[in-house]
């Protein structure tokens, strides 16, 4: 119990070191509202600032008026004390500690010369500039501070007020200002508490979204992969059979290459084991390639789509595409024709393939979407990933992948797969 109390002991007193001689509370974010008036703010903000300064000057003058009429002060205190009073409010925004530290003394000061007949010793100006800092200081500050800033406020009003009633009425007054800025503390917290949690949550998903396309990749990958290997086995286990006179140490050597190849195919079938979930069925199916492209297109086709293929050279003159880089091709026409089907339906695509000698290009457009429709990029693709599962497959090949909107609003993905991994800048 002594150490709980002496603990709370022990941040009372760093709150009231922080609220009269700590660092202050910066703003952090810019002036104005949040959200989608923002932009209509930044709009409106150089010509709020004249009028803002000249709504500034206007209440300093009245205060002063009121301080040379009732008062019958001198004009330099009444300056003073006019400018004095509003000032806090000024820095209230931006330091609303140093505002209150400046607006705090002037609660002495300004019972100046005050009449009996005022239920309240202070201007209305100053009354007004003391309450809005006490607001913006306790939705700023923490709550320890601010209930310090409150209790060393009320005890002017205790020593200057005329009567107990009226004094009882400024503390419930400051109470009920410094209770509504608390609440917009804790909203504000709470706000940036749950955009966090959200960014957080964002990021969890994108990269889960990875590994999960990252692992469909690498079963897919397995089958490409080991077509090859078996047809190495294969054919080191015929080579005896089929080539004649081969010397003995050939014959080993060749038998070595075989056991080697289905060793590799074992490794490749525990890791596919490890890499597919426990709910995935098993894949029969042969994987599809750049052949199976105008297949996908016509049934684009069926389903509605204005689908529009170019190709370059006939395949007798290039060089032959690489499986894993027909895969990427597929998958990544695959999953645009997708998100444009969900998010620009009715327009017009076309799709691009293109063979050179050392890589494949794939281009996918797709015409303005009408209103109300979203962006292709944003889509999720057969996998579940858009975007992520292209990216993740060409950059498995080493190329490069460009996918935005273009200057008539449209949508282009735009994918250069090397058919070998081009060396890195180091």
């Amino acid at each position: 119990m002594e150490n709980g109390t002496a603990a709370v002991l022990r941040v009372g007193r760093d709150d009231l070191r922080r609220l009269l001689v700590g660092a202050d509370f910066p703003l952090s974010v810019p002036l104005g509202p949040p959200g989608r008036w923002r932009r209509v703010w930044q709009r409106a903000r150089p010509f709020l600032a004249p009028v803002l300064v000249f709504a500034l000057v206007g209440i300093t003058i009245a205060g002063i008026q009121y301080l040379t009429d009732t008062r019958g002060l001198p004009g330099w205190l009444a300056i003073g004390l006019g400018v004095g009073g509003t000032l806090p409010a000024v820095l209230a925004p931006v330091r609303p500690l140093l505002a209150w530290r400046f607006g705090y003394p002037l609660l002495y000061l300004g019972v100046i010369d005050a009449l009996p007949d005022e239920s309240w010793p202070w201007s209305p100006v100053q009354i007004i500039a003391f309450l809005f800092v006490l607001l913006v200081l306790a939705a700023r500050t923490s709550l320890g501070i601010a209930a310090w800033a409150g209790l060393l406020s009320v005890l002017p009003a205790y020593l200057f007020v005329p009567t107990h009633a009226n004094a009882h009425g400024v503390a419930l007054l400051f109470l009920a200002i410094l209770i509504v800025g608390d609440q917009v503390r804790r909203r504000r917290q709470s706000q940036r508490a749950l955009a966090e949690q959200a960014e957080r949550s964002e990021l969890e998903q994108a990269r889960r979204a990875v590994l999960e396309e990252r692992t469909r990749i690498a079963r897919e990958m397995h089958d490409v992969v080991a077509h090859h290997m078996s047809m190495i086995a294969v054919q080191a286990e015929t080579a005896p059979y089929r080539l004649t006179g081969l010397p003995e140490p050939a014959r080993a050597e060749f038998t070595a290459i075989a056991g080697s190849a289905r060793e590799a195919l074992v490794d490749m079938r525990r890791l596919l084991g490890v890499l597919r979930s426990e709910s995935a069925a098993p894949e029969t199916a042969p994987q599809p390639g750049l052949a199976d492209v105008p297949e996908l297109v016509d049934a684009a086709r069926r389903a509605g789509m204005a689908v529009t293929v170019a190709t370059g050279p006939e395949p007798e003159q290039r060089r032959a595409v690489p499986e894993a880089v027909g895969l990427a091709a597929y998958r990544i026409v695959q999953e645009a024709l997708a998100n444009a089907a969900r998010h620009a339906p009715g327009t017009a695509v076309r799709v691009s393939v293109d063979a050179g000698d050392r890589a494949l290009t794939v281009d996918v457009w797709n015409d303005p979407a009408g209103p109300g429709a979203g962006r292709p990029g944003d889509a999720a693709g057969p996998a579940g990933h858009g975007l992520t599962g292209m990216r993740e497959r060409v950059r498995l090949l080493g190329g490069r992948l460009r996918a935005g909107p273009t200057d008539d609003q449209g949508y282009a993905v735009t994918a250069h797969l090397p058919y070998d991994p081009e060396p890195t800048e180091p």
